[in-house]
């Protein structure tokens, strides 16, 4: 019985990863899409370009610039740090003591498998041309960007005309963002899951939600084939399907935090409340940990959003300021809220709250004026504050470190506000027509780019709860999700892992 459960699950996972629907365009917006000259796409941003805009085709391909290449070298190494050790201490403080090094090794083994993941075949499927789903096989082990013959790199589209980055910096900078939204999902059932069913989750979660979601909202040809009106639709054609209704998502308000935190809440119903949720204390160990985690994610954070503009240019430095503002103000609001419902100001909350700035800013920052970025950091922290207390008491389930009321809520609400706020008449940066090679002269419609925005969020919420219900299933049937009480009791670190994080 168990094996024909396994089949049919299987099947409906494939079936769920791979269908193909009919792209819907009759709700894309005035803003154009483009190709590339080179051989990879860049993420679906189109902030303002920096580049000068061109009075013709080059004669020779674009060579990357030392400056922008330098630039998202760093960007890389601070998305990493944000993962190992700033996401890995935040969640690793907020456990209690017996399940430390648990939290620590999950979040540094998830880190390492999905970087390898990527590079053996999930670059290829998130970034190469294919349907408007799933990408292609043709960056396989990441096979064509070296050529031997010629001694050649390939390079990837940034979001200017003749502009380019070295293509392994760009395959870099985008597997430490699936890996840190990989790792953001064990916050939600942390201190009772087992650590194999946690891989194993993660490899079918990566696979089957990930990469589609990364497809659909950030993979587009690049700028440099876009000439005209017909080469501005044909190429658009070839973009994902979210991409194509023209929804806005600088850095991965839906792709990594809306994503990670549905399949988090799913697993945190799916596995159960922890032994004695609601009955014994289970406190923050350590808010010390937490909060050099917290600060090390906010240092962080300034490559993931930065360096989501592909370039050290102008709409890195928007990018810059508005992860600046919003984050402050974000930190500000949750603890003066916190203040007022509960009477004291903690640290947890000022933690939390710098977390849920970060969060909402995300899918937002190289689109809106700092003015803008600060009102959605304000917002972001009483929301995410109710995010925690009464939407958790709503759904009733045990999300042990809060991730879907900030990752989930701050997302969401980021999301929405990224089509308020880009809003030219409101400071942001509008949409960049690449006919015309500047800002779009058609006249920008608040509401229907919210509503833009609305889709792509159910789309990312439906997709990622469909894959993590199955894939928890199947890994349950076959592994299980769950240690037995009397280990859960003892303790993560001791009966998973031999190790305690404390002597003394």
């Amino acid at each position: 019985m168990h094996k024909n459960i396994t089949k049919l699950l299987a099947g409906i996972a494939c079936l769920c990863a791979f269908g193909v629907a009919t792209p819907s365009f009759a709700d894309a917006p005035a803003k154009t899409e483009a190709a590339t000259t080179t051989a990879v796409a860049a993420p679906a941003v189109t902030p303002v370009p920096d580049a000068a805009p061109a009075a013709a085709a080059p004669a020779a391909a674009p060579v990357a610039n030392k400056g922008d290449t330098s630039f998202m070298m760093i960007s890389t190494l601070l998305v990493i740090l944000m993962t190992i050790p700033g996401l890995a201490l935040f969640y690793g403080g907020l456990v209690r003591s017996k399940n430390m090094l648990s939290v620590l090794m999950q979040v540094f083994m998830v880190f390492a498998l999905v970087i390898v993941l990527w590079c053996i075949y999930g670059y290829s499927i998130a970034f190469t041309e294919k349907t408007a789903f799933f990408g292609g096989f043709d960056r396989l082990f990441l096979n064509g960007i070296w050529d031997p013959a010629k001694g050649t790199f390939a390079a990837a589209a940034t979001f200017s005309k003749g502009v380019v980055i070295p293509e392994f910096v760009f395959v870099a900078f985008q597997g430490t963002f699936a890996a840190i939204t990989c790792a953001l999902i064990v916050g939600a059932f942390a201190e009772r899951a087992k650590f194999s069913a946690v891989l194993a989750f993660v490899v079918l979660w990566f696979t089957f939600a990930y990469l589609p979601a990364a497809h659909m909202v950030w993979f587009w040809t690049g700028p440099d084939l876009i000439t005209n009106a017909a080469t501005s639709a044909s190429e658009a054609l070839k973009a994902g399907w979210i991409w194509q209704k023209g929804a806005l998502d600088f850095a991965g308000g839906t792709v990594v935090h809306i994503n990670a935190a549905v399949a988090g809440l799913v697993g945190a119903i799916m596995i159960g409340k922890r032994v004695g949720y609601g009955r014994e204390s289970m406190a923050p160990h350590s808010l010390t940990m937490t909060m050099i985690g917290a600060s090390l994610l906010w240092v962080g954070w300034f490559g993931f959003n930065a360096g989501s503009s592909l370039e050290a240019g102008d709409v890195a430095a928007l990018a810059f300021v508005n992860t600046l503002l919003a984050t402050a103000a974000a930190t500000l609001s949750w603890v003066f809220g916190e203040w007022i419902s509960k009477g004291k100001p903690s640290m947890l909350g000022g933690a939390s709250g710098a977390v849920a700035g970060l969060v909402a800013i995300t899918p937002a920052a190289g689109f809106v004026g700092p003015m803008g970025g600060l009102v959605i950091g304000l917002l972001a922290g009483v929301v995410c504050l109710w995010g925690v207390n009464g939407l958790k008491r709503l759904i009733g389930a045990d999300d042990s470190l809060d991730v879907f009321g900030v990752h989930g809520v701050g997302g969401i609400l980021g999301a929405l506000l990224t089509g308020v706020f880009a809003a030219p008449q409101l400071g942001g940066q509008g949409v960049f027509d690449y006919v015309t090679n500047k800002m779009s002269a058609d006249p920008y419609s608040i509401g229907h780019q919210v509503w833009v925005q609305a889709q792509a969020v159910g789309t990312t919420i439906l997709w990622s709860a469909v894959v993590s219900v199955i894939a928890y299933k199947l890994v349950d049937i076959v592994i299980g999700l769950r240690v037995p009480e009397e280990e859960e009791r003892e303790g993560l670190d001791i009966t998973s892992h031999g190790e305690q994080a404390y002597h003394g």
